[in-house]
């Protein structure tokens, strides 16, 4: 399910750069920063505008600092959300040709290749979209830990299903996830005594806001920065 929030304040892809360099990991391009011989990654699963995102980008590195390798594949394979404005363009059959289920499988592949290279722990942090299919990682423990942001729809059997630390991070003002029913699947999480979990509401902010804020408004640029730094608090923790 994609809402009008998916596309708000869509990133321009002409600016595209970074510290980084683009590679082939598992057979999709990916978006690779940090050093590369870290015993800790963190593997970037985007929203619908892809692994080009200069603000994405920009996030990857400033986690790749703090000594992860961090990796943004290209879940869609050349074919993200470029004009939302475009009349043609169908949210519904785009989501139908790249399916959080074709994600999960997807990043499966990426995940061996990364502990082929001799990482030990893994974190992954999902937006949106990428919060669909996270979700379903987190239902495995081909990973150590996992951050999902202002997500795209997930279900009770989804998180019932989740086996490792996992932080959901969510806005006040979703259209696609209320905030009600985000706390209510912390409260299903946190009935699970085995793992730490926690649903965090960011006030004021509206879906995508972490990675797609507005350069020009202060208050969204300090609840990313702040939805940023839980993130990267929740990887040191949990991926080590």
């Amino acid at each position: 399910m994609l809402s009008s929030q998916c596309f708000e304040n869509p990133p321009n892809l002409s600016s595209t750069c970074g510290a980084g360099r683009v590679e082939e990991l598992a057979g999709l391009k990916t978006y690779v920063t940090g050093p590369s011989d870290s015993k800790r990654a963190l593997l970037f699963i985007p929203d619908a505008f892809g692994y080009e995102a200069p603000k994405l980008r920009k996030l990857a590195d400033k986690v790749a600092s703090a000594g992860f390798f961090v990796i943004v594949p290209d879940f869609y394979y050349g074919d993200p959300v470029i004009d939302v404005n475009d009349p043609n363009f169908n949210g519904e059959a785009w989501l139908k040709n790249h399916s959080p289920d074709k994600g999960y499988e997807d990043a499966k592949p990426v995940i061996a290749a990364l502990k082929s290279k001799g990482v030990s722990a893994i974190g992954v942090a999902g937006f949106c979209w990428g919060g669909m299919v996270l979700v379903k990682l987190a239902g495995t423990e081909d990973i150590q830990a996992a951050v999902i942001l202002h997500p795209g729809r997930i279900t009770e059997d989804e998180i019932r299903a989740v086996k490792i630390p996992t932080a959901i991070l969510g806005a006040e003002n979703d259209h696609i996830f209320p905030a009600d029913e985000l706390k209510k699947l912390g409260e299903i999480m946190s009935a699970k005594t085995e793992f730490e979990s926690y649903v965090k509401i960011f006030p004021g902010v509206r879906h995508g806001w972490s990675v797609r804020y507005n350069d020009d408004d202060e208050s969204a640029v300090k609840s990313a920065k702040e939805a940023q730094e839980d993130m990267l608090n929740w990887f040191f923790k949990h991926a080590k």
